[in-house]
């Protein structure tokens, strides 16, 4: 599958709509709405890139002081056994495997500007050992697909959106989140591993997986014990530990007497280009996200899953009025983003619907994003499997967000 299957499909399903709404219910206005919404997703496009085109040029300026201290490869060595398996054709201690434990940590922590571009200087080197230029390489792959399922340890962002639509207890999801996201990112590992013959049963792979699932299994622990420890969570550690890679790199640097702002200007210095290549790509796949919307084919398919529920005379329907959170993740942040807070303000902060749908907000990333300017800065046009399977990944997210939220709140 491809990203130019992917857009043009989006698009011809949107004006497909688009069409038989005025030809069955003479909606004489959709064409106005598409064609306007086109141009506006056009200038938000623009206006994210330069929110990333800052975000990026710092990041990489401080990951180029840490290349240059030597502090990336000593991380790097931590988890090159794990990494060596989960990505066979990556050479060991390759400047890659430290860019993506980074990009991981920060997704991991909830800090989504901060893993943009982390993951960026990812796929750029991994895109120097792929040997077809525009073709996606397994790495490349199965780091996206590891991306996409949005393992979220400390879930700031939702948190953030809870507590300004009034919920005083914002983190009673944070438990439901992490189970649901880590259900997503197992799913999209184990797939990856089948397509690519990853034996995951290997003891170094399953020392990993266990040691993980351990943590996890503390965190748990540590917040049903103490149902204030998630907030804790995301605003010392999440926040402090970002403070400290920043500060430990620069400190680094000095020891090693390197010239440290001389190392973050260089960096920048490439940021600033990446962010650059990715506006084309960014405003391209936000235009085919608006026709989508724009037309109602995401509403028209919430009114048949609604329909389909009726008939099958399903007990709990809370989950359907969730839904267009789980439609828009995959396409756009900041639709999903829109979504949830509509259905917060609708249905109140502390009704079902909106506490299913804050925890199918952090239960998976926004795919075709992060494969449209992942991809789109190395000029990756063929992405294979990476979309079919990130998807698959996305739904398990979304099933097991449905379940766990009725476990918890139902």
């Amino acid at each position: 599958m491809t990203l130019n299957g992917i857009w043009i499909g989006m698009i011809l399903i949107g004006v497909i709509v688009a069409l038989a709404k005025i030809l069955f219910w003479q909606d004489l206005s959709v064409l106005s709405r598409i064609v306007e919404d086109l141009f506006s997703a056009a200038e938000v496009g623009f206006t994210i890139s330069l929110g990333l085109t800052a975000m990026i040029t710092f990041w990489l300026g401080i990951m180029k002081i840490g290349e240059n201290a030597g502090a990336v490869s000593r991380l790097t060595k931590i988890v090159s056994p794990l990494f060596s398996k989960l990505f066979p054709s990556i050479p060991k201690d390759h400047p890659a495997v430290g860019a993506m434990m980074m990009n991981f940590s920060a997704n991991m922590l909830g800090l989504d500007n901060a893993a943009t571009p982390l993951g960026l200087k990812a796929m750029k080197e991994l895109q120097e050992v792929n040997t077809d230029k525009e073709v996606a390489s397994d790495a490349q792959i199965m780091f996206l697909v590891l991306n996409t399922s949005g393992l979220t340890l400390i879930p700031v962002s939702v948190f953030a959106i809870l507590a300004a639509n009034g919920d005083k207890h914002p983190t009673q999801v944070f438990l439901p989140i992490l189970v649901a996201t880590y259900f997503a990112s197992l799913a999209g590992l184990i797939l990856v591993a089948i397509k690519q013959r990853i034996n995951l049963l290997n003891k170094t792979v399953l020392a990993y997986l266990l040691t993980f699932t351990a943590l996890i299994i503390g965190l748990l622990y540590w917040v049903f014990a103490d149902p204030t420890a998630g907030e804790w969570l995301s605003n010392v550690i999440g926040n402090g530990l970002i403070l400290l890679i920043i500060v430990g790199f620069i400190l680094m640097g000095w020891f090693k007497k390197i010239d440290v702002y001389q190392s973050f200007i260089n960096g920048a210095k490439d940021g600033f280009q990446v962010a650059i290549g990715i506006i084309p790509y960014l405003i391209a796949m936000l235009a085919a996200i608006s026709v989508l919307r724009s037309s109602g084919a995401l509403e028209a398919t919430l009114d048949g899953i609604r329909w389909l529920a009726v008939n099958l005379n399903l007990a709990a329907t809370e989950w359907i009025d969730a839904l267009p959170v789980a439609f828009m993740k995959p396409l756009s942040g900041s639709g999903a983003r829109a979504a949830l807070v509509d259905i917060i303000s609708t249905h109140g902060v502390d009704s079902l619907v909106s506490r299913i749908a804050t925890v199918m907000q952090g239960s998976t990333e926004t795919t075709f994003y992060v494969l449209a300017v992942y991809f789109g800065s190395v000029k990756i046009s063929k992405t294979r499997y990476a979309a079919s399977i990130g998807l698959m990944a996305d739904a398990i997210g979304i099933i097991s967000a449905i379940f766990v939220s009725y476990l918890f709140f139902g």
